[in-house]
């Protein structure tokens, strides 16, 4: 009986060989053993051995304790718990009813207890096929609850790392359009001083010329001008229009309405616009002037408002 009941726990419900060997010598048979198993299900063996260990060694110590005496000529057919009634057929079934309940009083029985039907087998196989389904389908849930809470935190993440990553692009095309006015500047002075150069060069050969005619004649030479100092790269290139401003006044027309602003002169159009995203998560793709009519695109984006014409104040359509 017992290796049939091995057989179906092993063969037919896929338990472990070791755990449902235990559980029948536990239990004593393939009822107790299904509870056993059911109750032990998330215990590791060591966990269980550790237990049955310690069980042994109780029953050892109370191992002077005396059962009840049956009457003269009655054969113990099996075990009864006097606090709910239930019998069981070996000792084992009992010493894990009382662990499972905490029941303590026990007595022998004449009542022999009929074995499980095939019919009863098959129940209770259904009813642990069932529980056991169920409990993986709550797991299943909770990893579903898992996954979206860890894809929750992976799209947050990629989020900020990508408004990141858009925080140093725009600092990184406005230190490229700050340098490229730079360039622009450095290769305005240095085509000027050039200029100036040629022109020098020129003036000094046209007066040694001057000079040496006038030696051949026999006359005073002309006097020598003043020499114009060249233009440095520390000086301005040209006059500053509106050089007594040091700020620029816009007025700003948005879908969302008019906003006004006002900044450095030396302020590009393209930190006029990132200002703008940064307020009013607008899009900036150009700028348009009314009078003089003008449109200010991604072009222009690298001038100052200086050097746009918008010192010192100025009304733009945003687009």
């Amino acid at each position: 009986m017992a290796s049939s009941d091995l057989d179906v726990l092993v063969d037919t419900m896929g338990f472990e060989k070791p755990r449902a060997e235990l559980a029948l010598k536990e239990s004593g048979g393939l009822q107790g053993a299904l509870d056993w198993l059911e109750k032990n299900q998330d215990k590791s063996m060591e966990e269980i051995s550790a237990t049955s260990a310690n069980k042994t060694t109780l029953n050892d110590d109370d191992s002077s304790a005396e059962p009840p005496a049956l009457n003269p000529g009655e054969v113990a057919k099996s075990l009864m718990c006097e606090d709910c009634g239930r019998r069981f057929r070996s000792e084992a079934q009992a010493e894990f009813h009382a662990a499972k309940t905490q029941h303590i009083n026990f007595k022998e029985s004449t009542e022999e207890i009929a074995p499980l039907t095939e019919e009863e087998k098959k129940a209770k196989l259904a009813e642990l096929r069932q529980k056991l389904a169920e409990k993986r389908s709550g797991m299943s849930e909770q990893d579903k609850i898992d996954k979206k809470k860890n894809e929750e935190i992976r799209r947050k993440s990629t989020k900020e790392t990508q408004d990141i990553k858009e925080d140093l692009a725009k600092k990184e095309q406005i230190k490229e359009a700050q340098a490229k006015r730079r360039e622009k500047q450095a290769e305005a002075v240095a085509k000027e001083r050039t200029r100036a150069k040629i022109a020098a060069d020129k003036e000094e050969r046209r007066l040694k010329s001057e000079q040496e005619k006038a030696e051949r004649e026999g006359r005073a030479p002309p006097p020598i001008p003043a020499v114009t100092p060249l233009p440095t790269t520390s000086g301005p290139v040209a006059s500053k229009p509106a050089s007594a401003y040091t700020e620029a006044r816009l007025r700003l027309q948005t879908a969302g309405g008019n906003v006004q602003k006002s900044f450095p002169v030396e302020t590009t159009l393209f930190e006029v616009a990132a200002s703008l995203t940064e307020d009013s998560g607008i899009a900036v793709q150009s700028f348009t002037q009314n009078y003089p009519k003008k449109i200010f695109d991604q072009v222009d984006f690298g001038a100052t408002l200086k050097e746009l014409g918008l010192v010192p104040s100025a009304s733009l359509i945003v687009r």
